[in-house]
């Protein structure tokens, strides 16, 4: 069973939980980021090597169907191979979860015929302000976010006809009532909740980088919550009605505001905005939006440009340091001795 959906979509907690489920096994203690099935095989490129979050889906090698020169014999064996050395062997529902396969379904339908899908998604304007927040090295403007977030998601839609198992549920809703959907996976996926542990141990899931882990329980279900969701709405709402740069963020929403309706988001609405918030009757120009759009896009580059050069002068800096001290292997004791 693979869990599909957009970095910051909820995919993470998703597929731990459903991984919990009786006769379910998913990765863990892999040491790999989120434990995620992309890290813990060499068939395909991760996202990362494609543009990272936000960015992956516009390089088309993103997008793998059943024709991809990849789907060899071998390739569909190794790919089995290695993680099935990480899934329990006594279970027989396998999960895997891994972001960037919204846009390998198909390809991983081919692979393993027997599949089923969990897609989760999430309000565009939560998912493109998170991985703003979270993924800075990669900065990207919201526009190009939004434009990730839609395409991705409209692409599937397309994928979605050659499916043949999909069980689809929204971050908002999953977040309101997690129970009705745990069930409802369940049933789509065969098995059933187990009964909840009065007792339950802890581990540590390696987040983003090696610096960053979370506690979750063992066994347990992992409860969620909307309170990440209304933060990033309420600073949305700021930046719409009191931000210097509020005529770039004003026609952002305009511009992509009914493609977000078909999918049930409203960059507007869901905010309880008055029309006059947005300037309504004052609609700016398309080649003056798309001059706000150049604008952004030139200061989110400067920011990865300067931010990825601190980063090479810091690993700079420690490789002269690490070879002041006669290599790697002499500078464990070093830091264990700090």
């Amino acid at each position: 069973m693979f869990v599909c959906g957009l970095h910051r979509s909820g995919t993470s907690v998703l597929g731990r939980n459903v991984a919990r489920f009786e006769n379910c096994t998913g990765f863990k203690d892999t040491g790999a980021t989120e434990d995620e099935g992309q890290f813990l095989q060499d068939v395909y490129p991760v996202a990362f090597t494609l543009g990272g979050p936000g960015r992956f889906g516009f390089d088309p090698r993103a997008h793998r169907t059943e024709a991809s020169t990849l789907l060899t014999p071998q390739n569909v064996a190794r790919l089995k191979s290695r993680w099935h050395a990480h899934w329990e062997k006594d279970k027989t529902i396998c999960v895997e979860k891994t972001p960037a396969n919204i846009l390998m379904t198909r390809f991983l339908q081919a692979a393993f015929p027997n599949s089923y899908f969990v897609v989760i998604r999430r309000h565009p304007i939560a998912v493109s302000m998170a991985s703003q927040k979270l993924w800075k090295i990669n900065l990207t403007s919201l526009h190009r976010l939004l434009e990730h977030w839609l395409h991705c998601h409209e692409t599937f839609e397309e994928d979605k006809k050659y499916l043949n198992r999909v069980y689809e549920l929204t971050y908002e809703d999953y977040i309101e009532n997690p129970a009705k959907h745990h069930e409802g996976i369940a049933a789509f996926i065969g098995t059933r909740i187990p009964e909840q542990p009065t007792k339950d141990n802890f581990r540590y899931v390696v987040r983003v980088s090696d610096q960053i882990h979370s506690r979750v329980p063992e066994r347990a279900l992992e409860e969620v919550s909307g309170a990440h969701n209304q933060k990033y709405f309420d600073h949305w709402s700021d930046l719409l009605r009191n931000s210097p740069f509020k005529s770039y963020y004003r026609y952002v929403a305009r511009k992509y505001e009914s493609r977000c309706n078909t999918y049930g988001y409203s960059l507007t609405k869901v905010l309880d905005l008055a029309g006059e918030a947005l300037g309504e009757g004052q609609e700016i120009p398309t080649g003056v939006g798309r001059l706000y759009c150049l604008a952004a896009d030139s200061y989110t580059l400067m920011w990865r440009l300067l931010i990825r050069s601190k980063e090479q002068l810091r690993m700079a800096g420690r490789a002269v340091f690490a070879g002041s001290y006669g290599g790697e292997n002499q500078l464990a004791p070093v830091r264990e001795r700090r």
